[in-house]
């Protein structure tokens, strides 16, 4: 696919979103008749039709209609713009100065053709619409890449129509991501040695040093709906037809089909060599077949669904997570940006429950581990009280009184040793 290319500068102004595309030359039939189609799904809010043609050969085939479609997809409606505060007098959020530095390395492979003075403008409006949801939605936490994310959606929609999708994307279709740890963003990881294992267990096995605990090679990805790896603009903007078009656990899906596609690759690589299948599987091979690509994750989505992966992997996921929240999309178009929030907050409580139990196990293992010598005390308390007992019997009833002191001795040894570790730890 060709690279975008952008419009004529403007005198003065926002900048205009990217023209066309890129498409060259006038639609074929088939791409007209398949507009048509696309509008009327988009008039009649028919989201089934409307992800069903996003998903298809060719996905929305233009921006001028990804403009009318994406809004659709992410659930947006005509008043959000009106409801909306001044962003510029809103408290600053804690992560503006990272959202500058990344914003500085943007738009680095599209569109081509831009003049100083017009990326500068890009580079403004962008800083812009990532501040205003940060500022207007404070409890998201930036992460690095969510830039790449949002450049797409800009280039796409311009800036007047970028701000209600991304605070949509942000609250809605990425809350994982935007969480104050990465134990969201995890749980997704977490769905692709389940998804290797139901399609492929000779490649699952083979890979089974580099994807546990976490195949975090598939972070930086998944966590920008590609965004951050693919350089053609037309084909981060083809696959963003299918993306917004799906749940939110198929970017995981997705990137199991590229493993799967560099199995041979992969295959020549000695299994107790992690860290080289890592350094591997970081990368994505270039250049990537789009439509081939889309074709073969949604087969697999089809096959073998999150809810039948193997592994409980499924349950394992919170309830408030987007993989389960994005999974109707109707239901997901009436979701709210105040829901979203309750939903992250609950989610966040979660986490730090969880984190606590899981630091509470780990300071009761330390401590079993320092006081594993007055366990095996404990333990040969225990042994002559067993002892004492032989020789009571044998020795008649007063052998049987000793037995009970040395038990209720090592009884009372345990209780101390117990309440020295609970004492410790609280």
């Amino acid at each position: 696919m060709e690279r975008a290319v952008s419009d004529p500068e403007p005198a003065h102004g926002i900048v205009s979103p990217v023209n066309s595309s890129w498409q060259k030359g006038p639609l074929s039939p088939d791409d007209k008749e398949k507009v048509t189609k696309v509008l009327a799904a988009c008039r009649n809010r028919d989201l089934q039709t409307l992800a069903h043609l996003a998903t298809s050969q060719g996905g929305l085939i233009e921006d001028e209609v990804r403009r009318t479609a994406w809004p659709i997809l992410l659930g947006c409606h005509e008043h959000h713009s009106s409801e909306q505060a001044d962003w510029t007098k809103l408290e600053r959020h804690r992560d503006e100065e990272q959202v500058e530095l990344d914003v500085n390395r943007s738009f680095v492979y599209y569109p081509e053709n831009e003049s100083k003075q017009r990326l500068d403008r890009r580079k403004s409006e962008l800083s812009d619409l990532i501040t205003s949801v940060l500022r207007q939605h404070p409890i998201l936490c930036y992460f690095q890449g969510y830039h790449d994310i949002v450049q797409v959606l800009l280039l796409v929609l311009g800036a007047d129509g970028a701000e209600a999708a991304v605070a949509r994307l942000s609250l809605l279709r990425i809350r994982d991501f935007m969480l104050p740890t990465l134990s969201g963003a995890e749980s997704h990881l977490h769905l692709l040695p389940a998804i290797l294992y139901a399609a492929d267990k000779e490649l699952y096995q083979h890979l089974s040093g580099a994807t546990q605990p976490t195949p975090f090679f598939a972070l930086a990805a998944t966590l920008t709906l590609y965004a951050h790896d693919i350089e053609e603009y037309g084909d981060i903007a083809r696959l963003f037809d299918y993306l917004l078009a799906s749940e939110a656990a198929v970017p995981v899906y997705l990137f199991a089909v590229i493993v799967m596609s560099r199995k041979k690759e992969l295959l020549e690589i000695d299994h107790d060599e992690p860290e080289m299948l890592h350094s591997i599987l970081a990368k994505l091979p270039k250049p990537l077949d789009i439509e081939g690509l889309i074709t073969r994750t949604h087969t697999l989505f089809t096959q073998h669904p999150p809810q039948h992966l193997p592994y409980r992997a499924w349950s394992r996921v919170s309830n408030y997570s987007v993989l389960k929240t994005t999974r109707d999309p109707d239901a997901f178009a009436q979701q709210t940006l105040s829901y979203g929030e309750d939903l992250f907050q609950k989610q966040a409580a979660q986490i730090r429950r969880q984190d606590a139990v899981k630091r509470m196990r780990e300071r009761i293992q330390v401590l079993g581990y320092r006081y594993r010598r007055p366990a095996r005390w404990t333990g040969a308390a225990v042994l002559v009280a067993v002892l004492a007992l032989y020789f009571g019997r044998a020795n008649g009833a007063g052998g049987l009184g000793e037995w009970i002191s040395t038990a209720l001795s090592a009884r009372h040894r345990v209780g101390e040793l117990a309440q020295q570790v609970l004492s410790r730890f609280w």
